[in-house]
């Protein structure tokens, strides 16, 4: 297969004419993905950060992630002539240690979907079948590492929006412990739940993205910067009876199970009592909190405004209808519901309590195990418009997904091969700050198993330009 090399990347910024090239071969590609909302490898080059493994490597944002100089649309029309004004720590630290920022990713508006069909710019496509989707909401930067046009690119993750379209789309999608990457800079949806991370097509290229990110920011009261015990893995959790997974990913997890034996884990299975609550409890939190920080957006200081109102009060409705789709909609107005004096606690506190069992179990479940496997998705990536999987469907598929951000542990999707021709993926969890677990596994296993189809990418805009590899 054709796997995209540190030294191809780096290559790339040594003549213009080399980023020429490089810009004009990924316009092409992506006419078929639609992974770029914006891609412009001009505009922020970076500055030299000699002696730094990440120079020069060039790294996509999701747009709903601050970079100085681009656009900041949340995949929404309420902000796609917004221009973001300064530049997200997370991406920040990447600049200085010399990562090239090249373009924005496309996304489910406001980050809400799992699809990327809820974009109101364009819709996205998985890499592997463009009638199928990349997965959401991160599923333009999915996409993107997928078709081989940058080797990594940052996402956001409320309940599961990098791990499954990574998972989608073949990739690594780490979903780091929250507050351990400042969220300064990312447009907040769900803020107890959201952070940013990886999709990359390395495990060890996600890796030093991370320790690069990681950090404690007196922007964000959230972040905090802890190193993890480096505990080694002896004993991996699995779940005792997965219900609802297709036959493809059924096999899967099964598969990746008895590899883990064979690498000499030993292999337990785990209950998590409150799995069965975890749809009902996110989706309570998270849309409380979209509509209080979706409120902000109304038409008058910035962002889509109908210049045809004639007061204020029609100003904001009218802006609001016009700017937001309708899966925004619907989630603010949920959110709104849950928060209404009489409501709050048979709602919204209750899914706090449900939230706080989750987390206790999760803290019993990590003392007998070092870390958890579960499937990252019940299904493989479905097709656009799909009968089968509507919206209500794909937000109960979420379950597997949404426990770590419920919980604030972290979580990173790998790759386990493929079923029917579409990439399979499992994700495995760790106790807070155990991400070194999580990267010690995942190494065991790709240096055994190889997850990656041997036809990968052959149109990459590097595949002429690097050997062929079994």
């Amino acid at each position: 297969m054709f796997r995209s090399t540190e030294k191809y990347w780096k290559s790339v910024l040594e003549s213009q004419e080399k980023i020429e090239k490089y810009a004009a071969d990924v316009r092409q590609i992506d006419r078929r993905i639609g992974a770029f909302i914006e891609f412009d490898p001009h505009r922020a080059l970076p500055a030299p950060a000699e002696g730094n493994p990440l120079n020069g490597i060039p790294v996509a944002v999701k747009d709903n992630i601050a970079v100085e100089g681009f656009r900041l649309s949340c995949g929404s029309k309420m902000l796609s002539e917004v221009a973001s004004p300064y530049t997200a720590t997370a991406v920040q630290k990447l600049q200085e240690a010399g990562v090239w920022i090249v373009g924005k990713t496309n996304l489910d508006e406001f980050g809400m979907g799992s699809s990327t069909d809820n974009s109101a710019l364009q819709r996205t496509h998985n890499p592997w079948d463009t009638s199928r989707v990349a997965g959401g909401s991160s599923g333009g930067s999915a996409a993107a590492v997928a078709a081989g046009l940058v080797p990594a690119a940052l996402g956001s993750d409320t309940g599961g929006s990098i791990r499954q379209p990574a998972s989608f789309c073949g990739m690594y999608g780490l979903k780091p412990t929250y507050g351990s990457i400042s969220r300064f800079g990312l447009v907040a949806y769900a803020s107890s739940l959201e952070g940013i991370g990886i999709i990359s097509d390395s495990l060890s290229l996600t890796r030093s993205l991370f320790e690069t990110m990681r950090a404690e920011d007196r922007h964000d009261q959230t972040s905090l910067l802890l190193q993890g015990e480096s505990t080694p893995v002896r004993t991996i959790g699995v779940l005792s009876h997965p219900e609802g997974l297709s036959p493809a990913v059924d096999r899967a997890y099964r598969r990746t199970i008895d590899e883990l034996k064979n690498l000499g884990y030993t292999i337990k299975e785990v209950e998590l009592p409150t799995l069965d609550y975890v749809i009902p409890a996110y989706y309570t939190i998270a849309s409380a909190e979209a509509s209080a920080n979706l409120a902000r957006y109304a038409g008058v200081r910035y962002g889509h405004q109908n210049s045809l109102a004639e007061d204020p009060q029609e100003l904001m409705e009218t802006s609001r209808d016009q700017g937001f789709g309708a899966e925004v909609k619907l989630r603010i107005l949920l959110g709104t519901y849950v928060l209404r004096s009489g409501f709050q606690e048979q709602y919204y506190i209750r899914a706090q309590k449900i939230r706080t069992a989750l987390r206790r179990d999760f803290e019993e479940v990590f003392q007998s195990v070092d870390a958890l496997l579960s499937p990252t998705f019940p299904v493989q990536a479905f097709p656009h418009d799909s009968s089968d999987l509507d919206q209500f469907q794909q937000k109960l598929a979420d379950r597997f997904t949404a426990t770590a951000n419920l919980a604030g542990i972290p979580a990173l999707a790998f790759p386990v091969g493929f079923e029917e021709g579409l990439p399979a993926g499992m994700q495995l969890m760790a106790p807070m700050h155990g991400e070194e677990r999580l990267f010690e596994v995942c190494q065991k296993y790709q240096e055994v198993c190889t997850p990656i189809h041997p036809d990968r990418a052959a149109s990459r805009p590097h595949a002429k330009e690097e050997r062929s590899t079994p």
